[in-house]
């Protein structure tokens, strides 16, 4: 029989063992949850909630444009104002000191066709950039790859001394191969002069067909150390074990660098190249400016300096800045091609 009798039998119930004890039986009913009814925080609704993260971004996006409005102002004032007037001066023909401005359309840039002076300009900015950056970039990547991977003495001061002439300013460097090339007492011409090589030694920054030579090797003494370090940082993060496994394959060490190091590095390789490109143009001006002023007889002219002399020299303000829209439209197509002509997946390690 079980405690409290069956039901029927007409006994009294037998107390249960909670009951006898004095213990009271507590029946708690779950009730399941409504189906879609959610957690809510005392006193807040959904809406409340809705309404204080939307304020929360609104307040947000304020701070970010307080923030980004005095840099915002400054690139308006100092680079999209001046661009948009060197495009429309360019359809004028003005002194640069006078009140009078003349319409004149397109016809700056026709004059720049039949500019020999101008064609010659253009030239020599196109020849400089295409040996400057070849010979930068190829030294450069050599010189980083030998860097790393060789275990050279003394290869931190051999990268200190590649790398004083980024520190060192334009007008610096002009000065010292100025003093370089000195036809009379100049490093280069005494030198060839102690080895009795007197028939070699030239008028380096007065010959026609060497002065271009001569800016040429200033602007890769001044480049060839940034860049070289540049690469040096994204070569030192390549792993050793895919130059372990290279090198159990039977691979060189120039297999090597175009196998494992130059795949791995090609994203910074076309960032920098794309960046030398435009410096070097910026670049290649201030040298022709204070080593030779274009000389002799327009050999050594670039873009930017023969826009200069025909704006501020000649005054012939409007014919200059169409010569300034050229530089602007040349550097943003070559940007543009070494852009997609480099273009290719990007490796991961």
């Amino acid at each position: 029989m079980t405690p409290g009798g069956s039901p029927g039998s007409g006994l009294p119930p037998f107390p249960s063992p909670c009951e006898s004890q004095g213990l009271v039986t507590v029946t708690t009913t779950l009730t399941p949850p409504t189906p879609g009814a959610s957690k809510r925080a005392p006193g807040r609704s959904p809406t409340s909630t809705r309404g204080g993260a939307a304020r929360g971004r609104r307040g947000d996006g304020r701070f970010v444009a307080v923030c980004l409005l005095p840099a915002l102002a400054l690139f308006a004032l100092f680079m999209i104002w001046p661009t948009v007037s060197v495009f429309r001066m360019s359809l004028y023909t003005w002194s640069g000191f006078s009140t009078q401005m003349r319409f004149v359309g397109l016809d700056n840039f026709s004059k720049l066709l039949d500019d020999e002076q101008f064609l010659r300009a253009f030239q020599n900015t196109v020849a400089l950039l295409v040996v400057v950056t070849v010979v930068t970039m190829g030294m450069g990547l050599f010189l980083a790859a030998v860097m790393t991977r060789q275990k050279l003495r003394g290869h931190t001061f051999y990268r200190f001394v590649l790398y004083v002439p980024n520190v060192l300013s334009v007008v610096a460097i002009s000065a010292i191969f100025s003093a370089v090339y000195d036809q009379e007492n100049g490093l280069l011409n005494g030198t060839l002069r102690l080895l009795s090589l007197d028939g070699l030694q030239q008028v380096w920054l007065g010959d026609q067909k060497l002065v271009l030579y001569s800016v040429a090797t200033a602007m890769l003494w001044q480049s060839l150390g940034y860049y070289m370090v540049i690469y040096m940082s994204s070569m030192a993060s390549i792993p050793e074990e895919l130059y372990e496994d290279s090198a159990l394959e039977g691979a060189s060490a120039a297999r090597q660098f175009f196998a494992v190091t130059l795949p791995l590095i090609w994203q910074n390789l076309r960032t920098t190249l794309t960046f030398f490109i435009l410096s070097a143009v910026n670049l290649s001006f201030v040298l022709v400016r204070a080593m030779t002023g274009g000389g002799p007889d327009g050999a050594s002219e670039v873009l930017l300096s023969y826009m200069y002399k025909q704006a501020y020299t000649n005054s012939a303000y409007g014919y200059g800045m169409a010569i300034g829209v050229v530089i602007f439209a040349f550097s943003f197509l070559v940007s543009l091609l070494v852009s997609r002509a480099t273009r290719r997946e990007p490796l991961q390690f």
